[in-house]
């Protein structure tokens, strides 16, 4: 698509990724992967309404399969990012049994277990993670979130007082769409609350590995700002949080129904005075992606004439753009190690022969190197990883390529 998803206005290209599988198609190390099926992946910018997005749509079966192997409640900073959501919603509109609250793409059921106890919950999930928010009493429809679910939504359990999105409204294709369903759903005092990748930080922190398939749009708030005044809807409150590298929360209501806090106006003003916003922003961003591609290659290479061995930690779904924008193949990383349990084990990285083993193996073949795919808590992994016996060499890449020497 060269045309704005949303406003219909020419597009520009920032960023040509090249081809890459479907980020949560993992094939078995078993299985012949001589034929894959990729995709391209272009970063581009509508100057029309501002909006930073992809520039094609791929079939929602292929990105959230029923094998879907993310689960919101494995992740320590989502479980307190959720809690804190919750006791901030409820200190400011607290919810009684009579009352709803809905999440779109609720995956496991992680964020509702934490309004449970005050109202009634209901997911929408279109991947085998709802089998788990069932066993673990969070009602939840298996499905997309469109007409036919909304549809459910309003003939089975009315209208919802808090509709929930939390790193899926960039997702979800047709925004204009998204927008009329989330409206029919919701109370007319009712609040939406969405948490979504920040375009702002993604820019200033170098962050193109998030940039795969299934996140459709990157916003800023100001566009988020521009997108609910068209639907009559405005920002009633906003705040950096630090999810998925780092996110924001958008809670909006329809106009003059809440009110609206002081920081808002703060917000959109020092964002859009910011370097990072706008064209410009973007285009240094792209030179910079490309010349940190370049030294990272390097870096390898210069590891590999070495004859040390490189292996990694972690294997988030932003790891594959990562891992096929820089070219690493077998060679180059010899396996990614997720803690024991993860269903990602004995899988291989989307669209390579590099094998998903577990956090012990890889340590147990004491590599030289360690590469932080989780970069994002990097603070996090490397003291565990250091405390279970690590004495090699940590490699940072994002926001800039670091080398910490722990030997």
């Amino acid at each position: 698509m060269n045309k704005c998803t949303y406003c219909s206005a020419d597009t520009i290209l920032i960023l040509d990724l090249g081809f890459l599988p479907p980020v949560n198609v993992m094939n078995e190390v078993s299985e012949d992967i001589s034929q894959i099926t990729a995709f391209p992946l272009n970063l581009v910018f509508c100057e029309g309404c501002n909006l930073t997005q992809i520039s094609n749509t791929i079939d929602g079966n292929l990105i959230f399969p029923q094998t879907y192997p993310y689960l919101s409640g494995t992740t320590k900073i989502l479980r307190d990012n959720f809690y804190e959501q919750a006791r901030e919603i409820l200190s400011f509109k607290p919810l009684n049994h009579d009352q709803l609250v809905v999440d779109i793409g609720s995956n496991d059921g992680t964020l509702l277990k934490n309004y449970s106890e005050n109202c009634k919950v209901l997911g929408i999930e279109p991947t085998g993670a709802s089998q788990i928010a069932h066993s673990n009493g969070i009602n939840t429809i298996h499905g997309f979130f469109n007409k036919e679910s909304v549809e459910e939504v309003l003939n089975n359990y009315g209208k919802a007082s808090l509709v929930t999105a939390c790193n899926v409204f960039a997702h979800i294709p047709d925004l204009k769409n998204l927008m009329l369903n989330i409206d029919s759903i919701l109370e007319e005092d009712g609040i939406f609350i969405s948490e979504s990748h920040y375009l702002i930080g993604m820019l200033e922190t170098l962050q193109f590995d998030t940039i795969y398939h299934e996140h459709l749009r990157y916003y800023s708030a100001n566009f988020l700002s521009k997108l609910f005044s068209d639907f009559g809807y405005e920002i009633i409150k906003i705040k950096k949080i630090p999810t998925h590298g780092g996110s924001i929360r958008v809670w909006a209501a329809r106009s003059g129904k809440h009110k609206v806090e002081v920081d808002v106006g703060v917000f959109l003003t020092s964002e859009k005075n910011s370097r990072y916003f706008g064209l410009p922003a973007h285009l240094e961003f792209a030179t910079q992606v490309h010349a940190w591609r370049h030294e990272f290659r390097k870096v390898v290479a210069e590891i590999r004439g070495t004859n040390k061995s490189i292996y990694a930690i972690g294997a988030p779904s932003r790891a594959s753009t990562l891992i096929a924008y820089s070219g690493l193949e077998a060679g180059d990383l010899l396996g990614v190690g997720e803690i024991e349990g993860s269903n990602k084990i004995g899988r291989l990285m989307p669209g390579t022969r590099i094998p998903v083993i577990s956090e012990d193996e890889v340590l147990s073949n004491k590599p030289d190197y360690l590469l932080i795919l989780s970069w994002h808590i990097a603070g996090e992994l490397i003291p565990k990883l250091i405390e279970k016996g690590f004495i090699g060499q940590f490699i940072t890449p994002l926001p800039q390529i670091d080398i910490t020497d722990n030997s």
